[in-house]
């Protein structure tokens, strides 16, 4: 079935229609990835009122020699189609110089990122720290007393940022615990008979603790970020949409629309619901490159986003479950550092989502996908491969 046969129709047809029970699912994801709007509640951010428009300075990339997925020679395009690319876009220097999209995806129409979600919040704590309305080493529990006596009661928010909480929760796609199903279901991601009494600030507040100490090892835990989205909102005064159209979206002159899923609360899923255009989600990138200064101005502290580059626990990087993926990697303010010479920063996220930034060669890359598989370390070997080899290219 092909993604433009999807939801078509008064009404489409019974094989045609995308719901909460098969949104995640292939082929229903290459349709329902870019209209999450249309499954979900959501909470809009604003544009700015004074876009910055792009600098355009084509390359033609479709025929870059890179290794497909099965190891064999092939091109940049056939490779975004193996991987189920709905837009890919690159920056170098500021200039648009490749924008891809397929798919049924535009560059008008948001997609959602899922775990880049993650990195766009954890900018949005630099900013309340540069102003010091909250401490990144202090008691999560300062801020929201709720949480007391779950997982987070003796958390800092350093813990949070840097996922090295110590929880039960399991994180696994593939072959999901009931906890995980029912934290996508109060996160209203998932039915469930339950789904209208059930809530995502609750089930937060009732993560139970386990495993090793806080700060030992890199858990991957997405709660994390929904409870630091929950922080964000505390600390700001305001709903997390409100505060990241504010303070990032509008000042970088961001010119689609962009939204944030929430549950039936309006408890925003900073984990991972957050539906921009490949085109602004660039720009972002390209905000984090330099240093949080982009068009004169200076949007995030220079100071917390040079320490994303530079820092992060090594160890607790290693005692972690991504090691084998990223050998010399680390993990700092819900950014990956890739552990390479070029000093390669990214945002990743299930389905085939990438934002990368490599300093050194002055470029930044969007992959917007509907991969089938949640999560493909083979696909992505060969992904952070085929970024290099854009990058050099550009640079060289």
């Amino acid at each position: 079935m092909r993604p433009t046969e999807l939801m078509r129709g008064a009404p489409p047809p019974a094989d045609q229609q995308v719901s909460l029970a098969n949104w995640r699912e292939a082929p229903f994801s290459s349709w329902s990835f870019h209209n999450v709007r249309r499954l979900l509640p959501t909470e809009g951010l604003a544009p700015s009122l004074c876009s910055r428009p792009y600098s355009l300075q084509s390359r033609d990339l479709d025929r870059l020699p890179v290794t497909g997925e099965t190891g064999q020679a092939s091109t940049l395009a056939n490779l975004l189609k193996e991987t189920y690319t709905s837009g890919f876009l690159v920056l170098h220097r500021g200039q648009l110089v490749f924008e891809w999209y397929d798919r049924g995806l535009s560059a008008e129409r948001p997609h959602i990122i899922f775990s880049v979600t993650k990195s766009v919040a954890g900018a949005l704590v630099g900013i309340l720290a540069d102003r010091g309305l909250l401490d990144p080493e202090g008691p999560i529990i300062d801020l929201l007393p709720e949480v007391a006596g779950s997982a987070y009661s003796n958390a800092t928010i350093r813990h949070l940022l840097d996922m090295t909480v110590g929880c039960s929760f399991v994180e696994d796609y593939e072959n999901p615990t009931p906890e995980y199903l029912a934290y996508r279901a109060a996160s209203g991601w998932n039915p469930s008979p339950d789904r209208d009494r059930m809530d995502q600030r609750s089930f937060l507040a009732a993560l139970a603790p386990g495993g090793p100490p806080h700060g030992y090892a890199f858990k991957y835990v997405s709660p994390n970020s929904d409870l630091l989205g929950w922080v964000i909102e505390r600390a700001a005064g305001m709903s997390f949409a409100a505060f990241l159209s504010r303070e990032i979206w509008q000042p970088m002159g961001a010119e689609g629309e962009a939204y944030i899923t929430v549950d039936r609360l309006g408890a925003p899923r900073s984990a991972g619901g957050l539906c921009v255009t490949g085109r602004d989600l660039a720009r972002f990138g390209e905000l984090i490159r330099l240093r949080g200064c982009l068009g004169g101005k200076q949007i995030l502290p220079r100071w917390w986003v040079e320490d994303i580059f530079e820092s992060g626990d090594r160890e607790a990087w290693q005692r972690g479950n991504f090691a084998e993926f990223l050998p010399q990697g680390r993990y700092r303010s819900k950014w990956y550092q890739l552990g390479d010479a070029e000093g390669t920063l990214a945002g990743i996220g299930i389905h085939g989502q990438w934002l990368v930034i490599d300093p050194k060669h002055e470029t930044v890359i969007v992959k917007l996908s509907a991969h089938p598989v949640a999560s493909n370390e083979g696909a992505d070997k060969v992904l952070v491969a085929a970024f290099k080899t854009i990058s050099a290219t550009l640079a060289g």
